[in-house]
């Protein structure tokens, strides 16, 4: 299955390629109306089409990290352990494990849901006291160390796919310029004219194509690790509160 995503992807990822340099070829602006992007894009040649596909590629992995951080962690924190507290000071695990459930698809259920499961089971074979306490407290610990690390983890590939984006403009600009510099040494004429102008619009063209690709990708990984940080911390400081319920709710 995964492979198959993984394939599609691919294959998405060209045709989005295709789909961009066929707009951008058809948008051209003569020079003399003004210098627009589409313009840039083929003035780049094939440079243009690995920032391209780079940037892409980030989009799409914005997307799949956005799924990730909102819809599927979509909780109302505060709500959901006032639920899990009124039940667990009534003594109603079941209905309060049930409530957890409900949210095990986000990183929050599944740790709460996690930890009730065990408070039930340890006080049913009949632990109690301080052994019940440290049940329930490693528990929770254990579901904490599976699941908060993913909340972060792998946005450090925004920063990676932005540096590339910039290093190939950089790239692009390197070798327009030595286009230009060999057409003012083999050509004259009209033709080292023509050479020059094509190698300098080459060098500026894919710097501006890399910075435009990299800025995106920057302001995205700082957005998804804003959510992240933010899921974090309710987690945290949740975990204490349910853990403090938990501990009143047990008789030494």
């Amino acid at each position: 299955m995964k492979t198959k995503k993984i394939v599609l992807m691919i294959i998405s990822l060209f045709m989005c390629v295709g789909l961009f340099a066929q707009a951008a070829a058809e948008t051209a602006v003569p020079a003399k109306q003004g210098y627009s992007l589409g313009q840039v894009f083929v003035d780049s040649g094939r440079w243009a089409y690995a920032i391209l596909l780079v940037f892409i590629i980030g989009l799409v992995y914005g997307f799949v990290r956005w799924y990730q951080l909102y819809p599927k962690e979509k909780i109302d924190a505060g709500g959901f352990y006032l639920k899990l507290r009124n039940y667990i000071r009534n003594d109603q695990l079941k209905e309060a494990i049930t409530v957890a459930e409900s949210y095990k698809g986000t990183t929050m259920g599944f740790i709460f849901w996690s930890a009730l499961r065990v408070f039930k089971d340890a006080k049913e074979s009949g632990q109690s006291g301080g052994d019940l306490r440290n049940s329930v407290q490693n528990s929770l610990e254990e579901a904490v160390l599976q699941t908060v690390y993913k909340l972060d983890s792998g946005l450090f590939w925004f920063d990676t796919l932005a540096q590339v984006a910039t290093y190939l403009g950089l790239l692009g600009t390197i070798w327009g310029l030595l286009e230009a510099f060999a057409g003012l040494a083999g050509l004259t004429g009209a033709a080292q004219q023509a050479a020059l102008t094509d190698g300098i619009k080459k060098a500026i063209g894919t710097t501006a194509l890399g910075l435009l690709a990299a800025i995106p990708l920057t302001l995205i990984k700082g957005w998804l690790l804003t959510r992240a940080n933010n899921i974090i911390s309710n987690i945290d400081e949740f975990s204490v509160k349910l853990i403090n319920t938990i501990n009143n709710a047990i008789k030494d």
